[in-house]
């Protein structure tokens, strides 16, 4: 048929043609070309196809199979290519005719299997080709987490960021080649981590505990989280940031004068389908924003050093944008004229001019204007009083 798949991507396990379906080995059968991993490759029987081994860097290996297009190709990859596997970057680069994808038992679901956790309650990270520290919003007493990691040395690198984190009594299932006969499942706590011959492929099912600090799941997370020279959004003030920029899934955010990143950061926590650019001048702060985002587990936070608006060409189209900081005339009316309709914009004020800007965009561009007057209890001589912060003025408006 014209329109039949030149490729197919083939889910191969570490027990090789034994686990694959009918519809699996036929086409592996009638390929002309397998192509994947050494492991993978060594795990097939006596084949009519030319075998290629992909190579490293992995991208490399794209442009190689773009280049067999037209002939009968499989590609190899782990389980399920399309849970935190190879098949999602493969789908990016060809039209959808061009290839079908049959998948085996991903490493989560034997991993469950073994371990006897519901995959509905669990969270499932691929962190083997991703930092570890995208498990930081995750870490909870109670939580259970399966996580797939590069090798040995990665599972001794969690065990070290657990212990760093407080979480250092947590529970690690070692779990090695799994599905295959090499299949190897050890207990251990990540403090007293003493395995130094673990074998790739391999996954740790982790009971999280110990006394760190989980971060909330609501915006207006502690401020000392938050890496900061003085210059952040405080906690309840940045609550009723995000509750007003709203963030729906897939939306990108534009926060405009980063500071510590704390916007950028809390809306991107929000949800894994969000994205946001941080657009800040000082290189100083600039660094402390990638610091603060990829320790809080948000590496994919965009940091643009510049002032805005001149910063802003070129740059995602934002479906929000909070201006905290370099408020100007001539930047609101930028944002007005560049934005797309139905753009959301806050933008908060503690000085008198910076309130008068407001006031006069809102009463030129309506939306909503909220002044908010925070105080907190401290020590007064012998007894307590209220310590008054600065006022917010704070303008919403969707463009």
């Amino acid at each position: 048929m014209a329109d039949a798949p030149w490729l197919t991507i083939v889910g191969l396990g570490e027990d090789g043609p034994a686990g694959l379906s009918p519809a699996s080995r036929e086409t592996l059968d009638q390929a002309e070309i397998v192509m994947g991993p050494p492991r993978h490759l060594a795990l097939l029987p006596e084949l009519r196809a030319e075998r290629i081994e992909w190579p490293v860097p992995f991208a490399d290996g794209v442009a190689r199979l773009l280049e067999l297009r037209g002939r009968q190709v499989v590609m190899l990859a782990s389980g399920d290519p399309f849970w935190f596997g190879a098949g999602s970057v493969i789908a990016r680069h060809l039209e959808r005719k061009d290839w079908c994808a049959l998948p085996g038992v991903s490493v989560f679901s034997l991993a469950a299997a073994r371990l006897g956790w519901p995959l509905e309650t669990t969270v499932t990270l691929g962190l083997h080709a991703a930092p570890l520290t995208r498990l930081r919003p995750y870490l909870a007493a109670g939580q259970r987490v399966i996580v797939l990691v590069r090798d040995g040395a990665a599972v001794a690198s969690l065990a070290e960021s657990l212990v760093e984190t407080g979480f250092g009594e947590s529970t690690l299932h070692v779990c090695e080649a799994l599905g295959g006969p090499r299949e190897r499942l050890r207990i251990c706590v990540a403090a007293s981590l003493a395995l130094d011959d673990i074998s790739h492929p391999v996954c740790v099912g982790l009971e999280v505990a110990g006394d760190g600090l989980a971060l909330p799941l609501t915006p207006g997370r502690p401020d000392m989280v938050f890496e900061n020279d003085g210059q952040i959004t405080r906690g309840p003030v940045r609550a009723m940031t995000l509750a007003a920029l709203a963030p729906r899934p897939g939306d990108h955010l534009w926060d405009i004068g980063g500071g510590s990143g704390s916007v950028g950061i809390e809306w991107l926590l929000s949800h894994p389908s969000l994205g946001a650019t941080t657009i800040e001048p000082r290189p100083d702060r600039a660094k402390r924003i990638r610091r603060n985002a990829d320790q809080l587990g948000v590496d994919r936070l965009d940091i643009v050093q510049g002032f805005a608006p001149d910063a802003l060409d070129n740059l995602q189209p934002p479906d929000a944008v909070f201006v905290g900081g370099g408020l100007s005339a001539d930047m609101l009316t930028w944002l007005h004229t560049n934005l797309r309709d139905g753009t959301r914009l806050v933008a908060n004020a503690v000085t008198l001019e910076s309130e008068s800007l407001l006031a006069q965009a809102q009463a030129q561009y309506g939306g909503n204007l909220l002044r908010v007057e925070l105080a907190q209890a401290g020590s007064l001589g012998s007894k307590r009083g209220w310590k008054a912060a600065y006022p917010v003025v704070q303008w919403s408006v969707t463009l």
